[in-house]
């Protein structure tokens, strides 16, 4: 609502300057200037008559409370006073008889300036509207479409090192052009660096700021201004110089670098950690809502900018609520927890990238009752329409559930300043406003309300803000009823509706294991809806519950809190000022537990994305978005989408009732008004996190004659060389039909062009030619007649490299039926997946034509009766997945081939997987065999040799095997006899082959001599020998073996092993027996070539074998290894030690032979000072020595082996440097402390005998920097410097405790404690004193004597760090984190010495305890 403020006094001119007399000030309530003035029959004058030394503030700070109050709240005229006594009514009348003059007066003066103040108000509107209509034309013929055009342009610069640079651009055109900045041709991305560059863009100047510039920022930077009409470049190179060495160079800064300015809110990096999350209190309680974060730079005097809202309502420091920020977090306190405090809590942090935000719900229950079965506390107590002497309290009514209706609520009061209530109204009132009389003028009033039923009062609600009588200010069309016959309130027409109708349909779903998400749609009539109150009760049972404490404004709502494995069901009432509504239906119920499957939990799905805009009508929108990237198990069934103003934090439902499809008409829209949307997803497990807010979309009739956008671009069939790229129609067709479309790419860094000179009239494209590991963004316009449509929205960046594992769709010919397929097997699938098959890329339904069948990865699709008309591009895509897809095109040469086939399938011969051949058997036997595919028991088959049939024989032994398909005929002897020709003839059924082998000229000399020399080697064999020679295998611990197989051996037989003639003897002799022979190698390396010799011997002779490990045979070698230890590789683990930051890979083996690189953003390491790389035989590391800022990055480690390298990986930047930096500053500090810590360094020993009137001087030499505070113990208390006992201590080095003409008393356990800020030592000392005349005591103490030695320094050794085993490699990176994998060491205690667990009196620790 607009207010109109006019000031005047009473007896001067409208706007001249107050003074200390009375003032008036007059608020006319409307929709705009002209409609107050004209339409004086609906809207009033509200007049405040002010006296006194009031200034211009606080006339101001009036003005807009009211104006306030009047928005939120129906204005009443001042009803008939309360009943009052005798006295009451005179002192009222007198007062009357005084000012009813002067209020006349006044009067007639008001209706003077009503008149002159409307006929002012109606120029001015008349004023306006010229103004207005002139500036449309100047509007209309000014901003007419426009291509882009740099009005300025970027200028070059060249600046100093470490000093920060702006570059600006002016940018013109319309409709408004949207400006990406470039360096070198490469998107500028302020999140790749963050903090190193800011782009914003006001009023049409665009500007890049990069803060302290480096020598690396050097290059040309580009401007590009963009819209629908084209698209424009400015460029200009930037030049940083780093000054030169010595005075001069120092000089030439002085002036030119920037003193540092005062920190901004805006210059800080914050990064929540640990956030607050859904949160219960109860009222009367008290609450804190704490985020953790860490802030950079951390300043004390310069503290974050926190903000905290409630229900989108900027919360403010007070008694009600108490905002700490420091320290690391950010709290919110709410002492005093009221109904009130019920909502959604959100921390908003104000950082150099802009605004960091979390939230979560705070449920406030109903505190224990004073009476059993009383209502709840109201809620929200306000003061409206404040009089002289009365105001209207307004106030929201409790949840009721098990508790009987509210009767009537009863009013109390007390004055500002005073602790005493008083009750306002004889008899509760029934409905939540109320009139309460006999106020004092000027004087302040607080508020509160109590509920009634029959079984009591509630607890009285939370006391209103304060407020102050005065005059009335605004009189509206109203009506006078009657509460309780006695007294008279004033309502709107409006307010005379009753209560709303009850909620519609409640639909609860699943969401966590114990929370319910509910939904509900709103009811018929709202009557000025407050909001809902929502129950839940457990089935089987008739206790409702409530689940919000206030009026909850939407319809959708998360039920937390809830017991896992109960059964509820929830129902919904409306509230407005009148009070409930009846309940809703129930909803059906729901079981409190985790979405399964199959003993998998689901989760809610990931955030859509891609929000953008279809198509506008002036009062409607058509939006479309991307899918979540991931489902959460299980499908979507559900979107829901949220819109506000692009000037408001208010989000509002758009849908209560979900919607299926990724588009959505948003309606009831202004024109000319920006609006943002978010969308949330939905499946069997709950409702998912929202998405981004989009971009602010402007609602304006689209009227251009070219489509809209196409939409929903989507990839398929991604490779290293090409893609399949798919879009779905525009749903802004423009002036007429779409013809075709243009399909535009850019490669990552390079400019948009098109693929298609003339538009293709299908909604797909293959793209071929692509950079194989290259980045590109699509784009697709729509053509018809009228010309080339608007671009799409830009695709998601796709990178051409298919995805591990991945298979094309094979085609082929069934070998039993002979059908004609199509088979797809996929590299990944999830539970959800689905096969989608397609034609040239429209789905497949339900065809006569094909057959689809699936089972696991595998999907096949067999062609029914195939002919010409299935030739085309058939293609496969699993859904749910990360773009598994393939196609494959039927052609109709491999038709033809593939019908030939299934015609021979159909018409069998017996198929044969081996002609006939033959082999050399031992003892010289040849073998004649072919194997079939297949045969059946009651196969047929003979043999012949140049045409005559050879039958089984002693001679030539003929067999056959069903399972293996194998047909053989063995020949025991052999020779020049056996040159010939030789066939098989099969019969199966009616199945039959042949197949024949010609054995004869030199392929049969060939065959004989193998024979012979068989024959040969089986004499020979007779003897001990080598089965197997030498040859070498690497077992899976990386433990190189050289092995060998003997045969014909006894126990006598021994076995030597040789390396370059020198013998190797073994722990244990290798044992011939067993069959083989092996020499293990462990930790092999270089040192383990050479030439290596097994021999083999007894009686009946002796064999040899060689192998040589040199050359290819140690670099085969090494690879296995490298094979072996890169796929048992871990993900590389962070490791801080006080040097720096440690990256290591455990492996099952490494050695340096072993091939590896470092790389560092892609670019490798060399070994160096800075960058130290080496390994034990458990792990390859690298260490950093002193990090700092340039070596955030991505790190990896490759291992190569033969055919492919092993890469792992670790991303040292974000919170994982964050955290491993401060580790790393921990341990330093740690390790410095350590080193610096007060301690003993000798001179005291364990035990000490002294004889009576001895002088006993106990002395040691202590150390520390800084030197360290010295403390004598005496049985655990504190010795004091007297004269028979003196502390002394010398040059901060030597300390000492003298005790002259010691005595039995002072014997005991003695202690020095040294310390200094940094920690300290406590070392004991057993002193006994023994009488003159009698033996010394023995001492107990390790067995020393009593006479006193000096002690070496027993310094406490830290514990060794344990080495981890080697992890099992992982898919998945392991999350890294700043803690140190392995223990932190800690000393052992000594015997004497400990630590001190704390630093020396009143000292802190320098190093801040971790988080």
């Amino acid at each position: 609502m607009l207010y109109i403020v006019i000031s005047a006094s009473i007896h001067g001119v409208v706007g001249e300057s107050h003074s200390l007399s009375e003032r008036v000030i007059f608020l006319l309530p409307s929709a705009s200037a002209s409609q107050a003035a004209s339409d004086s029959s609906a809207t009033a004058l509200r007049c405040f008559n002010l006296k006194g030394k009031s200034s211009s503030r606080s006339v101001n700070q009036v003005q807009q409370t009211h104006a306030t109050e009047a928005m939120a709240e129906p204005a009443y005229t001042v009803p008939a006073f309360r009943q009052r006594s005798a006295d009451e009514i005179e002192e009222y009348q007198r007062v009357s008889s005084h000012v009813g003059k002067g209020l006349a007066s006044i009067q007639k003066e008001l209706h003077r300036m009503r008149v002159a103040t409307k006929t002012q108000v109606e120029n001015i509107a008349i004023k306006r509207e010229v103004q207005e209509m002139m500036h449309k034309k100047v509007t209309l013929s000014t901003e007419t479409d426009k291509a882009p055009d740099f009005l300025v342009a970027l200028r070059p610069h060249t600046v100093w090192e470490k000093t920060p640079i702006k570059l600006f651009c002016t940018v013109g055109g319309h409709p408004r052009p949207i400006v990406k900045w470039y360096k070198g041709g490469k998107p500028v991305d302020p999140l790749s660096a963050p903090g190193k560059y800011k782009i914003e863009s006001k009023y049409g100047v665009h500007n890049l700021i990069i803060s302290r510039c480096v020598v690396s920022d050097t290059a040309e930077y580009s401007a590009v201004a963009t819209n629908s009409h084209g698209s424009t470049t400015s460029k200009a190179s930037v030049t940083v110089k780093r000054p030169a060495g010595g005075a001069h160079g120092s000089c030439q800064l002085v002036g030119q670098v920037p003193h540092l300015t005062v920190i901004h809110h805006s210059k800080l990096e914050i990064t929540m950690l640990d956030r607050f999350g859904v949160s219960f209190g109860t009222e009367g309680g008290s609450i804190s809502l704490v985020c953790t974060m860490v802030v950079v730079p951390d300043l004390p005097n310069v503290p974050p900018l926190a903000q905290w809202y409630r229900d989108d309502k900027l919360l403010k420091a007070g008694k009600l609520a108490e905002i700490k920020v420091g320290g690391g977090a950010a709290t919110l306190t709410l002492p005093h927890l009221a109904k009130d405090d019920e909502g959604l809590y959100t921390l908003r942090m104000w950082t150099k990238d802009g605004t960091t935000e979390h939230s979560a719900y705070l449920f406030v229950k109903d505190a224990a009752r004073s009476v059993a079965g009383a209502p709840g506390a109201p809620i929200s107590v306000k003061a409206f329409d404040i009089n002289s002497d009365y105001v209207l309290v307004a106030w929201k009514p409790p949840n009721t559930t098990n508790e009987s209706a509210i009767t009537g609520y009863f009013v109390d009061k007390r004055e500002s300043g005073s602790a005493t209530w008083s009750q306002c109204n004889d008899a509760p009132v029934q409905i939540c406003k109320y009139p309460v009389h006999g106020l004092s003028v000027g004087h302040a009033y607080h508020f509160r309300v109590r509920a009634v039923n029959s079984a009591g009062i509630s607890r009285p609600s939370r006391e209103s803000d304060k407020v102050t009588a005065l005059d009335p200010a605004e009189r509206e069309r109203l009506q006078v009823i009657k509460l309780d016959g006695k007294h008279e309130i004033v309502i709107k027409d409006d307010d005379l509706e009753g209560v709303p109708s009850a909620p519609g349909q409640v639909v609860a779903t699943r969401n966590t294991k114990s929370s319910v998400f509910v939904q509900w749609d709103p009811p018929k009539h709202p009557n000025h809806l407050m909001g809902y109150y929502i129950d839940a009760s457990v089935v089987g049972s008739k206790a409702w519950a409530p689940c919000n404490h206030k009026p909850y404004k939407h319809t959708r709502f998360v039920v937390h809190g809830l017991t896992p494995g109960e059964t509820y069901v929830f129902r919904v009432q409306a509230v407005n000022v009148y009070g409930l509504s009846d309940e809703s239906q129930e909803s059906t119920p729901i079981a409190v537990e985790p979405a399964l499957k199959r003993g998998v939990e689901y989760a809610t799905p990931s955030a859509p994305h891609g929000i953008t805009m279809l198509s506008c009508d002036g009062a409607s929108m058509i939006i479309a978005w991307k899918s979540p990237k991931h489902c959460g198990g299980s499908k979507i069934n559900a979107y829901y989408v949220d819109k506000r103003d692009a000037d408001s934090l208010a989000w509002k439902e758009v849908n209560s009732a979900p919607t299926k499809t990724r588009t959505y008409t948003v309606d009831g829209l202004t024109e000319g008004t920006f609006y943002e949307f978010k969308v949330q997803a939905g499946n069997l497990a709950g409702v998912g996190v929202p998405s981004a807010p989009s971009t602010p979309l402007k609602c304006e009739a689209w009227t251009t004659a070219v489509p809209g956008p196409a939409y929903d671009l989507a990839f398929s069939e991604v490779r290293g060389d090409s893609l399949v790229i798919l879009w779905k129609a525009p749903v802004y067709t423009g002036a007429s039909a779409v013809t075709g479309y243009i399909v535009e790419m850019a490669k990552k860094g390079h400019h948009y062009h098109p693929l298609n000179e003339e538009a293709i009239g299908h909604r797909y494209l293959q793209v071929t030619g692509l950079e194989a590991g290259a980045e590109y963004t699509f784009k697709v316009k729509a053509v018809n007649a009228e010309g080339v449509g608007k671009a799409s929205q830009t695709s998601e960046p796709v990178v051409a490299k298919a995805l591990p594992g991945t298979q094309e769709i094979q085609c082929g010919v069934d070998e039993d039926t002979g059908d004609i397929y199509l088979s797809f097997e996929a590299c990944e699938i999830s539970e959800t997946s689905s096969f989608a098959w397609s034609k040239n890329y429209k789905e497949i339904g339900d065809c006569p034509r094909v057959a689809i069948e699936t089972k696991g990865k595998h999907s096949k699709l067999t062609f029914v009766n195939p002919d010409v008309s299935d030739l085309g591009a058939f293609s496969v895509v699993v859904t749910d997945t990360d773009g598994v897809s393939a196609s494959h095109t039927v052609t109709e040469d491999a038709l033809n081939t593939m019908l030939e086939l299934s015609y021979n399938i159909r018409h069998p011969i017996v198929p044969l997987k081996h002609q006939l051949n033959y082999e050399v058997l031992e003892k010289g036997h040849v073998r004649f065999w072919l194997q079939c595919l297949k045969m059946s028991p009651a196969v047929t088959y003979r043999f012949i040799v140049n045409d005559k049939e050879v039958t089984s024989s002693d001679s030539h032994k003929i067999s056959h095997d069903v399972n293996t398909g194998v047909i053989q005929m063995t020949v025991d002897h052999f020779s020049k006899a056996s040159e010939a020709t030789y066939t098989v003839q099969i019969h199966d059924g009616r199945a039959k082959n042949q197949s024949s082998l010609v054995l004869v000229g030199d392929v049969f000399k060939a065959a004989l001599k193998e024979a012979e020399f068989q024959r040969s080697e089986h004499i020979r064999k007779q003897g001990p020998h080598f089965a197997e020679y030498l040859s070498y295998h690497v077992d899976d611990d990386c433990t190189v073996l050289l092995v060998c197989k003997v045969a014909n051996v006894k126990k006598e037989t021994v076995f030597h092993w040789f390396k370059d003639d020198e013998e190797i003897v073994l722990e244990t002799p290798p044992n011939v027996m067993s069959g083989s022979v092996a020499l293990p190698i462990s930790l092999f390396s270089r040192k383990d070539q050479g030439h290596y010799k097994a021999k083999l011997s007894d009686d009946r002779g002796k064999d040899t074998s060689v192998f040589d490990i040199s050359g290819q045979v140690f670099d085969d070698i090494i690879n296995a290894i490298a094979y072996i230890a890169g796929s048992s590789a871990s993900e590389l683990v962070l490791q801080c030690t006080p040097e720096g930051i440690r990256l290591q890979c455990y492996m099952k083996y490494y050695t340096e032979e072993i091939r590896t690189a470092w790389l560092h953003k892609d670019s490798k390491i060399s070994s160096s000072e800075k960058m130290r790389i080496a390994g034990t035989a458990e792990m390859a590391w690298m260490q950093i020595r002193d990090p700092s800022e340039k070596e955030k990055g991505h790190y990896s480690i490759q291992i190569m082996d033969a055919t492919k390298s092993h890469t792992r990986s670790f991303d040292l930047s974000g919170q994982a440097y964050t955290d491993a930096y401060e580790e790393y500053l921990r341990l330093k500090a740690a390790a410095f402390a350590e080193k610096n810590r007060g301690r003993v360094v000798g001179g005291l020993p364990d035990v000490v005998t002294i004889m009576e009137q001895k002088t006993l001087s106990l002395t040691c030499t202590v150390w520390g920097d800084p030197s360290p505070e010295v403390t004598w113990f005496k049985n655990e208390n504190e010795v004091v410097s007297t004269e028979h006992a003196k502390i002394t201590l010398e040059a901060n080095k030597f300390a000492s405790l003298t005790i002259t003409a010691v005595t039995s008393e002072d014997s005991g356990k003695y202690s020095i404690n040294v310390r200094n800020k940094y920690g300290g030592e406590f070392v004991e000392i057993t002193v006994s004193v023994y009488k003159q005349g009698e033996s010394p005591p023995e001492p107990k103490m390790g067995g020393r004597g009593a006479t006193p030695a000096p002690l070496a320094s027993k310094t406490p050794t830290p514990a060794q760090t344990p080495i981890p085993q080697t992890p099992t490699p992982s898919l998945k990176s392991p999350t890294p984190t700043a803690k140190s994998p392995t223990p932190t060491p800690t000393s052992p205690t000594p015997p004497r010495r400990m630590k001190s667990p704390s630093p020396a009196r009143s000292l802190k620790s320098p190093t801040p305890p971790r988080k």
